[in-house]
């Protein structure tokens, strides 16, 4: 039976590669995971039931300890090699699996849908799977296996939604309120930019003037919570901001939302594919994902303070769970790995 060893990376991956590895193993392949303890990685993987090996964490901003904490999993995922023997590395951009794998000469493949995206000098994986809309935007200097996918990574796993508006009342968020799900921009990220910071605090103290509306803050890790926390005390003693104290679905809390606001664009691209309102305030370079649904109407991007006011606040009808092409993107992705397998 060949093995395939897939890296959890970042929150993100956890519910794009569930159904992925449940595929694999459908087809009679073995599956290694392991998992970085960074941004509710391994919060999440629990929450979904995914057995792994917890290895390496989150070094934060400081691009030294960055590249510190690269070579340490490095060569903590050494083990993982040694002893599984996988036949081919798969990851939506996990740095270390990368460096890790052209060390040992793992086949590695590496899926990821911003084409900006980079990885450690002088190493290269096998091949790459991207989203078609990204293809002509990609500019492969490296002369690799370029491999495509039809819709947007998010569609491998919105189908899975599942409903459940008791995830309200649990917050305690009055039923009559408009719900806003915010998400704050990725502030320890190679590629964040401080004008996304800018426009999150003016979308706060815009949403924080409206009546009968609650925000549900979704921080990316425990400093992010205490600089909100501390920054805005009386929004939370008065619970116009709640922040869930334990992993909630993500899924279902986008689709129990009114509208989705976000400094990052997995969220956004979820919102897009359940067809919820949704307003990006990323501010980094804009990839060809984004700015196909920004053409198509699925996303808003705010790029100045003044466009906060282009928010519009109004109920959202939650009629019926959007059509997905689930099947199609999930067996494409799937069918591309299992090619690569020697």
């Amino acid at each position: 039976m060949k093995k395939i060893w897939i890296d959890l990376d970042n929150s993100p991956h956890v519910p794009f590669f569930k159904p992925i590895i449940a595929e694999l193993k459908k087809r009679n392949y073995s599956v290694v995971l392991t998992a970085r303890k960074c941004s509710q990685v391994c919060e999440l993987a629990n929450y979904w039931g995914l057995q792994y090996k917890q290895i390496g964490r989150h070094y934060g901003k400081n691009k030294i300890l960055k590249v510190v904490g690269l070579l340490i999993r490095s060569l903590q995922l050494v083990q993982v090699v040694f002893k599984e023997k996988p036949d081919l590395s798969v990851s939506h951009g996990s740095r270390a699996q990368i460096l890790i794998s052209a060390l040992t000469r793992v086949p590695n493949i590496l899926i990821f849908d911003y084409e900006f995206v980079k990885w450690p000098p002088f190493v290269r994986p096998l091949g790459v799977i991207i989203p078609e809309v990204v293809r002509n935007s990609f500019s492969n200097k490296h002369s690799f296996m370029i491999l495509t996918y039809p819709g947007i990574k998010e569609n491998v796993y919105t189908s899975s939604l599942i409903e459940d508006s008791s995830i309200i009342t649990q917050l305690g968020i009055k039923t009559q309120n408009m719900i806003v799900t915010l998400r704050p921009p990725a502030s320890d990220a190679h590629y964040h930019n401080s004008e996304s910071d800018i426009l999150f605090a003016a979308v706060i103290d815009f949403l924080s003037c409206k009546p009968d509306l609650s925000i549900i803050l979704l921080p990316r890790n425990p400093k992010q919570e205490k600089f909100v926390r501390q920054k805005w005390p009386v929004l939370f003693k008065n619970r116009k901001i709640i922040i869930p104290q334990k992993v909630v679905d993500g899924l279902n809390l986008i689709w129990q939302s009114d509208l989705v606001i976000s400094g990052g664009g997995t969220m956004n691209r979820e919102a897009a594919a359940l067809g919820v309102p949704v307003y990006s305030i990323f501010r980094g370079k804009i990839g060809a994902i984004d700015k196909y649904l920004a053409d198509s109407g699925s996303l808003e991007l705010l790029e100045t303070v003044d466009d906060v006011n282009k928010i519009r606040l109004s109920r959202r009808q939650k009629l019926m769970k959007p059509a997905s092409n689930h099947r199609i993107t999930l067996n494409a992705i799937v069918d591309e790995i299992v090619k690569m397998v020697k």
